[in-house]
Parts: structure tokens; C-alpha cells; sequence
């Protein structure tokens, strides 16, 4: 039996609208990708329906096409952002992403907030280039990866009883996850003209933007990014514990997930901490061996 089938999903319009997501998905997250096959069948399609909205929104906001202009995308982002609200709103779409997003939105109750709180932080990559501290850097992350987290919780269910601690640990895995991409992507950043790594934390270490915009990696470099590995290395660890939260069949996605996608920090360290000249890559020989032990826990597991 088919995903979408397994899952309640048989109206045609529904399924295309899920595939659409499934396939932005498997082409640009293939790490959370491969991470979702681990989840039963009946929990995979509501998946890729939230990574298809947060995918669409940030190719938006990223659209490489040279003669765009940040008015035209935050114009396009403004007016695809409040199409989405209002149809979460009124339980209804025709936006091909939106279809299937509405229908996960109702099916497991996920708060309208999250997809608000998310859309802002895409808004604020067409204003803001870089961040004083931590502090305002987690306004951003709040909604551009803590939100995600939240509006996994639901679909792939967890203790009622452990709800507080089961919503602190996915936000803290969404952020590592975050911080760890702002890592591997610090040279690509500065080609959209951002800086993600808090400023004052830079500054610390001797680093300002006139250093990264050289594109070296100095001695004071390497230990700012460091410092930041660590702070990945923290938040996977404080998450950890929210994972056995979780109903037993995803547990194993997000052990996967976690392993995965943190692991870019240790990848970013085995680079010797050239992000200008590489990009941070997991091992295909890491993702197997990742992913067989899940797999067989997952099978376990159901």
C-alpha cells in the first residue's frame, strides 16, 4: 500500500498536492528525507506537506534569479503569506502546496501561531542581514526552526502527560538543526549578504564582517565556529532526553534526524573548518550506517 493511501489520503486533488510536497522534499532535504522514511507510512505524507510550505516560503525568500529584487520577493512573500493564513483560516485552499497543508493543519489541530510565527522569520530575511547577540538571532530562529519542531509534535505524537517537556525538546532540536546549517553555510550566507553568527559572539573571538568577507579562515575564526559547534553539541544533547517522549514508531525518524543533520558540525570540524572552500557534507557512508540501525528499530518498533 501507498503512503498516501495508508494514510486516509484518496482524493485526487489531495494526493497531487501531497506528492508535490513529497517531491520538494526528496530534491532539496534529502537528509530529512531519508529521516522521514523511517516514520510509518501513515505519518509520512503530513511530513512533507509541512516541509513543502516552509520550503516554497524560503525559495522565495532565496530566489537566486539575478534581476529580482528584494521588493518583488518580499512583495511575492507578503502576498503568498497571507493567501496560506486565510486558508488555514477557512480550511481551504487552491494553492498546490496549500492544499495539503491545510488538510494536515486540520487533521492534527497544529496551531495557526506556528505558520504565523514562521512566515514572520521569512519576512525578516528580506530586512535584517545580521544579528547583534543571541538573543535577537533567536527571535529569527524561533520562527524559522523552533515553529518547525512544534508542528511535528502532533503528527508524530507523544505523551500527554510530558507535553511541556516533549515541546522544549523538539524546539531545541529545530534550533540545532538551524545553528548547524548556519555553520556549514557561512560562505553562502555572505553571498546574500548575511551574517547569522551572533555579532557580539564574533567579536569575542576577533571576528567582524570585514574578516569573513575576506573568505579566510584565520585561527580567530576557528574558534568562534567552535564555540558554536558546542552550542549545537548542547542543544542535541538537552533534546535528547524529549525523544523517548515520542510514540515509539517515530522515535526512530528523529534519533536518525538528530544524528544526521547535528552531525554537519562534526563534518564542518573533519573540513578543518574550510566553509569558504567546501561545503559540509554528512557521508553517504555515515547516513548508512545511521540509517540501518533505525530502520531496524523502526521495523521494531510497529
Amino acid at each position: 500500500m501507498d503512503e498516501l493511501t495508508a494514510a486516509g489520503i484518496t482524493n485526487p486533488e489531495l494526493r497531487k498536492s501531497y506528492l508535490e510536497c513529497k517531491r520538494l522534499n526528496s530534491l532539496y532535504g534529502k537528509t530529512y528525507f531519508l529521516a522521514t522514511l523511517l516514520l510509518p507510512k501513515t505519518k509520512r505524507p503530513f511530513v512533507h506537506s509541512l516541509y513543502g510550505f516552509a520550503r516554497y516560503a524560503d525559495e522565495i525568500v532565496d530566489a537566486m534569479d539575478s534581476d529580482r529584487s528584494p521588493a518583488s520577493r518580499r512583495k511575492e512573500l507578503e502576498q503568498w503569506s497571507w493567501k496560506m493564513l486565510q486558508d488555514i483560516k477557512r480550511g481551504q485552499s487552491e494553492d498546490l502546496i496549500g492544499i495539503a497543508l491545510v488538510d494536515t493543519v486540520k487533521r492534527f489541530e497544529i496551531p495557526i501561531a506556528y505558520f504565523e510565527a514562521f512566515l514572520y522569520s521569512m519576512a525578516m530575511d528580506l530586512e535584517v542581514t545580521e544579528y547583534a547577540d543571541y538573543e535577537s538571532l533567536m527571535e529569527y530562529v524561533y520562527g524559522s526552526a523552533a515553529v518547525i519542531g512544534l508542528q511535528m509534535l502532533p503528527i508524530l505524537g507523544f505523551d500527554q502527560n510530558r507535553e511541556q517537556d516533549s515541546k522544549s525538546a523538539a524546539q531545541n532540536l529545530g534550533i540545532a538543526f538551524q545553528l548547524a546549517n548556519f555553520i556549514r553555510d557561512i560562505g553562502e550566507d555572505l553571498d546574500r549578504g548575511r551574517i547569522y553568527l551572533p555579532l557580539n559572539e564574533l567579536k569575542a573571538f576577533g571576528v567582524d564582517r570585514e574578516m569573513l568577507e575576506k573568505r579566510v579562515v584565520t585561527t580567530e575564526l576557528s574558534k568562534a565556529i567552535a564555540f558554536q559547534i558546542t552550542r549545537v553539541r548542547d542543544l542535541q544533547s538537552k533534546a535528547a532526553f524529549g525523544i523517548k517522549y515520542l510514540e515509539k514508531s517515530s522515535q526512530p525518524c528523529i534519533e536518525a534526524a538528530s544524528e544526521l543533520y547535528c552531525g554537519i558540525v562534526d563534518e564542518v570540524e573533519n573540513i578543518d573548518y574550510q566553509v569558504f572552500e567546501r561545503r559540509a557534507r554528512t557521508s553517504a557512508m555515515r547516513r548508512v550506517k545511521v540509517a540501518l540501525p533505525a530502520w531496524a528499530r523502526a521495523v521494531a518498533s510497529r
